[in-house]
């Protein structure tokens, strides 16, 4: 029989170092996400805390998502359906980019792969010696993903390989702000403690110098073993009352800014987000069930904040439902996600700007590692060290992939200008010579993004090897035109047989429509 101690979980029970409380600093979707899993993790055996105030309000910039989000909310048991109901989300098969490269381009980084392989040489090789030869047939072309989205159709992939429809991925759009709400519900349910307020003191251990407590401005004292630090960019904890120090990006990444603004959901309801590239930065689409939401992304070096805010409300689909929310911010990182007894999770931890729907994502990874490498508490440094090399890792191996997008331009602005002059980081430079020389793409440890969306992005804007694969010319014998133009029309003939978007989620989890409108 489990021996029980008055006020304390199993775990602790046997074992003195074990963690025996937690405290999350602030709600939104990091801190929210984080009380589902660990609630969902944990189950009872560590009493979870999480503190916030409704007078300092969320970020909430981040409703669209990579596929990684469905393993999150499957792995809280959550239904798909009702949580698209619960957050008026929709689906979400990829981004397409306008304008990026140069004024008039378009090309779409899909979920998923670009045909089905039929060769020992790669698929985009033989592409490419068939486009050296004068073939035609674009990259989007080679997508289910597309084929799909430029029709506004969607329905779930299916999982035998050997159907066109396994080919591709997908993702949802949704209310950031209702998907927290879901997930405090969810959270509480499991038995996490939420305490009202504004934090007004943080206590230290005189001996180890950890944080023991934080007070707030209802009196409220919230002692822990670890504190979670999903107080946005303020980072009170981590930054603070630790000053741990910040990795500033913004050298290779100009933006510094953004304005968002909700307006009336548009009759294009497309099952996949929008950036268009502006003269001063880039403007998302996103489209929901209720709404679409947009926002503007901009250098405040390149233009004013009336402007940007112009910018877009010049350039939505419909009327604006709220004032524009202005939002300033530093790319970069962490010089340390966990420092002491203090993990930092979503903008705690940093900000790279939403180009590439990852906001979300990293708030998933990192409570994923927190998982897979929760503490005792004598908080072993080299626990605290693996954490920190691995998120480290990750959150340069995504900002090279978004240094790319500015890299790989030709648009005349000083923004775009400055932004391609930019020297590279050492592991994206490496793969830039890789590509530009073979079409070889590199994979490094931490890598979020693979050679479908690397190649998205380089042969979208335009980045053309110099010469194939030279294995390509030694497989001239492989009909890979013929297998092109196959792959093509299959697909453009399955994405025909789909639902279109808003007719899959009219009958699998249309939601009700907000109070107050129809």
């Amino acid at each position: 029989m489990e021996r029980q101690i008055a006020g304390v979980g199993p775990i602790a029970a046997l074992d003195s170092r074990a963690i025996r409380s937690v405290v999350i600093v602030g709600g939104g979707s990091a801190g929210w996400m984080t009380a589902a899993a660990l609630s969902n993790a944990l189950q009872g055996a560590i009493a979870i805390t999480l503190v916030e105030s409704e007078e300092i309000g969320t970020v909430g910039v981040g409703e669209a998502t990579i596929p990684p989000i469905r393993r999150f909310n499957a792995s809280l048991g959550l239904d798909e359906a009702v949580f698209m109901q619960a957050t008026q989300g929709s689906f979400k098969l990829g981004i397409q980019f306008v304008d990026w490269g140069h004024a008039g381009n378009r090309y779409f980084h899909p979920f998923g792969s670009y045909g089905v392989e039929f060769d020992s040489v790669a698929l985009h090789q033989h592409w490419l010696r068939q486009r050296a030869l004068g073939n035609t047939i674009t990259l989007d072309e080679l997508s289910m993903a597309w084929h799909a989205a430029r029709a506004n159709r969607f329905a779930p992939p299916m999982t035998d390989p050997r159907r066109i429809q396994s080919t591709f991925d997908y993702a949802y759009q949704f209310d950031a702000g209702l998907y927290a709400k879901a997930l405090r519900t969810y959270a509480e349910a499991r038995g996490v403690i939420r305490h009202e307020g504004r934090i007004t003191k943080v206590v230290r251990d005189p001996f180890s110098g950890d944080i023991a407590s934080v007070c707030t401005d209802r009196g409220t004292i919230c002692a822990a073993d670890l504190f979670i630090d999903c107080s946005g960019f303020r980072g009170l904890l981590i930054e603070q009352e630790l000053a741990t120090g910040y990795e500033d990006w913004s050298h290779w990444l100009p933006c510094d800014r953004a304005v968002a603004v909700p307006s009336v959901r548009s009759a294009d309801f497309t099952p996949y987000t929008r950036s268009t590239a502006r003269a001063a930065g880039w403007q998302w689409r996103i489209p929901l069930q209720h709404r679409t939401g947009n926002g503007h992304v901009y250098s405040s070096r390149h233009i004013s904040d009336d402007e940007a805010t112009a910018v877009l409300l010049a350039n939505l689909d419909g009327e604006a439902l709220a004032e524009p929310r202005p939002l300033a911010f530093t790319t970069g990182r962490r010089k340390l996600a966990w420092n002491r007894n203090v993990v930092a999770i979503g903008l705690a931890a940093g900000f790279l700007e939403p180009l590439e729907s990852t906001s979300l994502h990293l708030i998933q990874t990192g409570i994923t590692r927190l998982l897979a490498l929760f503490p005792t508490r004598d908080f072993a440094p080299h626990v605290r060290d693996e954490f920190n090399r691995v998120t480290a890792g990750e959150w340069e191996r995504v900002r090279d992939f978004i240094i790319l997008h500015y890299r790989a331009n030709r648009r005349p602005e000083p923004l775009w200008r400055a932004a391609a002059a930019a020297e590279p980081p050492p592991l994206l430079a490496e793969k830039l010579k890789h590509f530009s020389s073979f079409g070889r793409i590199l994979s490094h440890e931490f890598d979020l993004f693979n050679n479908v969306s690397w190649l998205a992005v380089l042969i979208g804007q335009a980045i053309i090897p110099e010469r194939h694969d030279p294995l390509a010319d030694a497989r001239a014998g492989v009909d890979a035109a013929g297998r092109l133009a196959k792959l093509r029309g299959l697909m453009a003939e399955t994405a025909a047989t789909m639902p279109t978007h808003a007719a899959y989620i009219a009958e699998y989890c249309r939601a009700e429509p907000p109070a107050g409108r129809g």
